[in-house]
Protein backbone atom coordinates (compact mmCIF):
# COMPACT_ATOMS: atom_id res chain seq x y z
CA UNK A 1 0.00 0.00 0.00
CA UNK A 2 1.47 3.35 -0.99
CA UNK A 3 1.53 5.71 1.96
CA UNK A 4 3.25 8.77 3.30
CA UNK A 5 3.49 10.28 6.74
CA UNK A 6 4.64 13.53 8.27
CA UNK A 7 4.28 15.43 11.55
CA UNK A 8 0.93 17.17 11.83
CA UNK A 9 -1.21 19.21 14.22
CA UNK A 10 -0.54 19.89 17.89
CA UNK A 11 -1.08 16.61 19.76
CA UNK A 12 -4.11 16.06 21.97
CA UNK A 13 -1.73 14.44 24.42
CA UNK A 14 1.48 16.49 24.42
CA UNK A 15 3.57 13.38 25.09
CA UNK A 16 2.30 11.61 21.97
CA UNK A 17 3.54 12.41 18.48
CA UNK A 18 0.89 12.76 15.80
CA UNK A 19 1.69 11.89 12.20
CA UNK A 20 -0.42 12.62 9.14
CA UNK A 21 -0.60 9.39 7.15
CA UNK A 22 -1.97 8.89 3.63
CA UNK A 23 -2.89 5.37 2.51
CA UNK A 24 -4.17 4.31 -0.91
CA UNK A 25 -7.32 2.18 -0.90
CA UNK A 26 -7.94 -0.59 -3.44
CA UNK A 27 -9.62 1.93 -5.75
CA UNK A 28 -6.52 4.17 -5.90
CA UNK A 29 -8.04 6.86 -3.66
CA UNK A 30 -5.99 8.51 -0.90
CA UNK A 31 -7.28 7.94 2.62
CA UNK A 32 -6.06 10.61 5.03
CA UNK A 33 -5.55 9.82 8.69
CA UNK A 34 -3.69 10.77 11.85
CA UNK A 35 -1.48 8.29 13.72
CA UNK A 36 -1.09 8.92 17.44
CA UNK A 37 2.27 7.23 17.91
CA UNK A 38 3.07 6.00 21.40
CA UNK A 39 5.69 3.50 20.23
CA UNK A 40 3.50 0.51 21.09
CA UNK A 41 3.34 -2.47 18.76
CA UNK A 42 -0.44 -2.39 19.01
CA UNK A 43 -2.55 0.03 16.98
CA UNK A 44 -6.26 0.69 17.49
CA UNK A 45 -8.13 2.03 14.44
CA UNK A 46 -11.02 4.46 14.96
CA UNK A 47 -13.83 4.80 12.39
CA UNK A 48 -16.20 7.77 12.19
CA UNK A 49 -19.92 7.74 11.43
CA UNK A 50 -22.26 9.06 8.73
CA UNK A 51 -21.29 12.48 7.33
CA UNK A 52 -18.60 12.74 9.98
CA UNK A 53 -14.79 12.77 9.97
CA UNK A 54 -11.73 11.63 11.88
CA UNK A 55 -11.85 14.96 13.76
CA UNK A 56 -15.24 14.31 15.38
CA UNK A 57 -15.04 15.16 19.07
CA UNK A 58 -15.83 11.63 20.24
CA UNK A 59 -13.19 10.10 17.96
CA UNK A 60 -10.53 12.53 19.17
CA UNK A 61 -11.51 11.90 22.79
CA UNK A 62 -11.18 8.13 22.38
CA UNK A 63 -7.79 8.63 20.73
CA UNK A 64 -6.57 10.66 23.69
CA UNK A 65 -7.82 8.20 26.30
CA UNK A 66 -6.27 5.22 24.49
CA UNK A 67 -2.92 6.94 24.01
CA UNK A 68 -2.93 7.83 27.71
CA UNK A 69 -2.85 4.06 28.22
CA UNK A 70 0.18 3.75 25.93
CA UNK A 71 -1.77 2.39 22.96
CA UNK A 72 -1.11 3.87 19.50
CA UNK A 73 -4.23 5.01 17.63
CA UNK A 74 -5.04 5.71 13.98
CA UNK A 75 -8.12 7.75 13.06
CA UNK A 76 -8.91 8.34 9.39
CA UNK A 77 -11.50 9.63 6.96
CA UNK A 78 -13.37 7.11 4.82
CA UNK A 79 -13.22 7.78 1.07
CA UNK A 80 -15.52 10.64 0.10
CA UNK A 81 -15.41 12.05 3.63
CA UNK A 82 -13.25 14.67 5.30
CA UNK A 83 -9.83 15.01 3.70
CA UNK A 84 -9.89 11.67 1.88
CA UNK A 85 -10.36 11.39 -1.87
CA UNK A 86 -13.47 10.01 -3.51
CA UNK A 87 -17.14 10.90 -3.74
CA UNK A 88 -19.42 10.81 -0.70
CA UNK A 89 -21.95 8.00 -1.02
CA UNK A 90 -25.00 7.01 1.00
CA UNK A 91 -24.88 3.44 2.28
CA UNK A 92 -21.47 2.29 1.05
CA UNK A 93 -20.79 -0.12 3.93
CA UNK A 94 -18.85 -2.60 1.81
CA UNK A 95 -16.55 0.00 0.29
CA UNK A 96 -15.88 1.54 3.68
CA UNK A 97 -15.04 -1.91 5.04
CA UNK A 98 -12.61 -2.22 2.12
CA UNK A 99 -11.14 1.18 3.04
CA UNK A 100 -10.61 -0.13 6.55
CA UNK A 101 -8.95 -3.25 5.16
CA UNK A 102 -6.46 -1.07 3.25
CA UNK A 103 -5.63 0.65 6.55
CA UNK A 104 -5.23 -2.68 8.36
CA UNK A 105 -2.97 -3.99 5.59
CA UNK A 106 -0.83 -0.84 5.74
CA UNK A 107 -0.09 -1.21 9.43
CA UNK A 108 0.27 -4.98 9.24
CA UNK A 109 2.92 -4.47 6.54
CA UNK A 110 4.75 -2.24 9.02
CA UNK A 111 4.79 -5.15 11.50
CA UNK A 112 2.20 -3.48 13.70
CA UNK A 113 -0.53 -5.50 15.39
CA UNK A 114 -4.11 -4.26 14.99
CA UNK A 115 -5.36 -4.51 18.55
CA UNK A 116 -8.92 -3.44 17.77
CA UNK A 117 -11.17 -1.64 15.32
CA UNK A 118 -13.67 0.79 16.81
CA UNK A 119 -16.56 2.44 14.96
CA UNK A 120 -19.26 4.92 15.95
CA UNK A 121 -22.79 4.89 14.48
CA UNK A 122 -22.42 3.98 10.78
CA UNK A 123 -18.77 3.29 11.58
CA UNK A 124 -20.00 0.74 14.10
CA UNK A 125 -21.76 -1.09 11.30
CA UNK A 126 -18.68 -0.81 9.09
CA UNK A 127 -16.44 -2.53 11.65
CA UNK A 128 -19.03 -5.31 11.97
CA UNK A 129 -19.24 -5.69 8.18
CA UNK A 130 -15.44 -5.82 8.23
CA UNK A 131 -15.42 -8.62 10.82
CA UNK A 132 -17.83 -10.64 8.69
CA UNK A 133 -15.70 -10.27 5.56
CA UNK A 134 -12.13 -10.21 6.87
CA UNK A 135 -11.00 -12.29 9.80
CA UNK A 136 -7.75 -10.61 10.76
CA UNK A 137 -8.70 -8.40 13.74
CA UNK A 138 -9.39 -10.05 17.12
CA UNK A 139 -11.34 -7.24 18.79
CA UNK A 140 -14.24 -5.19 17.42
CA UNK A 141 -16.04 -2.34 19.17
CA UNK A 142 -19.43 -1.22 17.87
CA UNK A 143 -20.47 2.10 19.39
CA UNK A 144 -24.15 2.85 18.71
CA UNK A 145 -24.32 0.95 15.43
CA UNK A 146 -27.61 0.14 13.71
CA UNK A 147 -28.97 -3.41 13.65
CA UNK A 148 -32.17 -2.87 11.66
CA UNK A 149 -31.09 -1.17 8.44
CA UNK A 150 -34.67 -0.50 7.34
CA UNK A 151 -35.15 1.90 10.23
CA UNK A 152 -33.98 5.51 10.02
CA UNK A 153 -34.34 5.83 6.26
CA UNK A 154 -37.78 7.44 6.21
CA UNK A 155 -36.64 9.99 8.81
CA UNK A 156 -33.85 11.14 6.47
CA UNK A 157 -35.43 10.64 3.04
CA UNK A 158 -39.17 10.90 3.68
CA UNK A 159 -41.81 8.21 4.02
CA UNK A 160 -42.28 7.98 0.25
CA UNK A 161 -38.59 7.29 -0.41
CA UNK A 162 -39.18 4.01 -2.26
CA UNK A 163 -41.67 5.58 -4.68
CA UNK A 164 -39.34 8.53 -5.33
CA UNK A 165 -36.25 6.38 -5.87
CA UNK A 166 -38.17 4.08 -8.24
CA UNK A 167 -39.51 7.06 -10.18
CA UNK A 168 -36.38 9.23 -10.35
CA UNK A 169 -33.49 6.89 -9.56
CA UNK A 170 -32.10 9.45 -7.12
CA UNK A 171 -33.09 11.45 -4.05
CA UNK A 172 -31.30 14.71 -3.26
CA UNK A 173 -31.29 15.31 0.48
CA UNK A 174 -31.38 18.96 1.54
CA UNK A 175 -30.76 20.70 4.85
CA UNK A 176 -33.29 22.94 6.64
CA UNK A 177 -32.19 25.90 4.51
CA UNK A 178 -32.81 23.97 1.29
CA UNK A 179 -29.15 23.43 0.46
CA UNK A 180 -28.09 20.12 -1.06
CA UNK A 181 -26.41 17.81 1.46
CA UNK A 182 -25.90 14.58 -0.47
CA UNK A 183 -27.42 12.43 -3.19
CA UNK A 184 -28.92 8.98 -2.66
CA UNK A 185 -28.84 6.68 -5.67
CA UNK A 186 -31.00 3.61 -6.08
CA UNK A 187 -27.93 1.36 -5.92
CA UNK A 188 -26.72 2.89 -2.66
CA UNK A 189 -30.17 2.64 -1.09
CA UNK A 190 -30.52 -0.99 -2.16
CA UNK A 191 -27.08 -1.78 -0.73
CA UNK A 192 -28.12 -0.44 2.64
CA UNK A 193 -31.37 -2.42 2.60
CA UNK A 194 -29.42 -5.54 1.59
CA UNK A 195 -27.01 -5.16 4.53
CA UNK A 196 -28.50 -7.73 6.92
CA UNK A 197 -26.65 -7.37 10.20
CA UNK A 198 -28.09 -10.60 11.60
CA UNK A 199 -26.63 -12.69 8.78
CA UNK A 200 -23.32 -10.82 8.80
CA UNK A 201 -22.83 -11.24 12.54
CA UNK A 202 -23.11 -15.02 12.15
CA UNK A 203 -19.99 -14.92 9.94
CA UNK A 204 -17.63 -13.70 12.68
CA UNK A 205 -14.74 -15.92 13.77
CA UNK A 206 -15.52 -17.60 17.10
CA UNK A 207 -12.49 -16.01 18.77
CA UNK A 208 -13.38 -12.49 17.60
CA UNK A 209 -14.39 -10.50 20.70
CA UNK A 210 -17.11 -7.90 20.13
CA UNK A 211 -18.23 -5.07 22.40
CA UNK A 212 -21.42 -3.12 21.75
CA UNK A 213 -21.83 0.17 23.59
CA UNK A 214 -25.08 2.11 23.30
CA UNK A 215 -26.73 5.03 25.06
CA UNK A 216 -30.11 4.37 26.66
CA UNK A 217 -31.38 7.79 25.51
CA UNK A 218 -30.22 7.49 21.89
CA UNK A 219 -32.86 9.13 19.68
CA UNK A 220 -31.09 8.44 16.37
CA UNK A 221 -30.53 4.69 16.68
CA UNK A 222 -32.68 3.08 19.40
CA UNK A 223 -31.01 1.17 22.20
CA UNK A 224 -33.11 -1.86 21.21
CA UNK A 225 -30.68 -2.38 18.33
CA UNK A 226 -27.88 -3.05 20.83
CA UNK A 227 -29.90 -5.82 22.45
CA UNK A 228 -30.45 -7.39 19.04
CA UNK A 229 -26.69 -7.50 18.46
CA UNK A 230 -26.30 -9.16 21.86
CA UNK A 231 -28.70 -11.92 20.82
CA UNK A 232 -26.86 -12.91 17.66
CA UNK A 233 -23.13 -12.32 18.25
CA UNK A 234 -21.59 -15.31 20.00
CA UNK A 235 -18.51 -13.76 21.64
CA UNK A 236 -20.15 -10.52 22.75
CA UNK A 237 -20.27 -8.04 25.60
CA UNK A 238 -23.01 -5.42 25.90
CA UNK A 239 -22.55 -2.14 27.75
CA UNK A 240 -25.45 0.32 28.04
CA UNK A 241 -24.58 3.87 29.12
CA UNK A 242 -27.64 5.04 31.04
CA UNK A 243 -28.87 8.47 29.96
CA UNK A 244 -26.45 8.83 27.05
CA UNK A 245 -27.54 10.17 23.67
CA UNK A 246 -26.17 9.08 20.28
CA UNK A 247 -22.97 11.11 20.65
CA UNK A 248 -22.49 10.60 24.43
CA UNK A 249 -22.57 14.38 24.83
CA UNK A 250 -22.72 14.32 28.62
CA UNK A 251 -21.10 10.90 29.07
CA UNK A 252 -17.75 10.93 27.21
CA UNK A 253 -15.83 9.38 30.10
CA UNK A 254 -18.34 6.55 30.54
CA UNK A 255 -18.01 5.68 26.86
CA UNK A 256 -14.22 5.93 26.92
CA UNK A 257 -13.92 3.79 30.06
CA UNK A 258 -16.06 1.00 28.55
CA UNK A 259 -14.10 0.99 25.28
CA UNK A 260 -10.65 1.21 26.86
CA UNK A 261 -11.36 -1.46 29.48
CA UNK A 262 -12.57 -3.90 26.83
CA UNK A 263 -9.58 -3.26 24.56
CA UNK A 264 -7.11 -3.61 27.40
CA UNK A 265 -8.70 -6.93 28.41
CA UNK A 266 -8.24 -8.13 24.85
CA UNK A 267 -4.63 -6.97 24.56
CA UNK A 268 -3.69 -8.66 27.80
Amino acid sequence: MAAQSSPTEKPLNSDVEQQRVIIKNKYGESLVGVLHETGSTQVVILCHGFQSTKDFRMIRNLAEVLTNQGISVFRFDFSGNGESEGTFQYGNYIKEADDLHSVVQHFSAMKRVIGAIVGHSKGGDVVLVYASKYHDVPTVVNVSGRYNMERGIAERLGKDYMERIEENGIIDVKDKEGNDQYRVTKDSLMERLATHMHSLCLLFEKDCRVLTVHGSADEIIPVEDAFEFAKVIANHKLHIVEGADHCYTKYPSELADAVVDFIQESLH
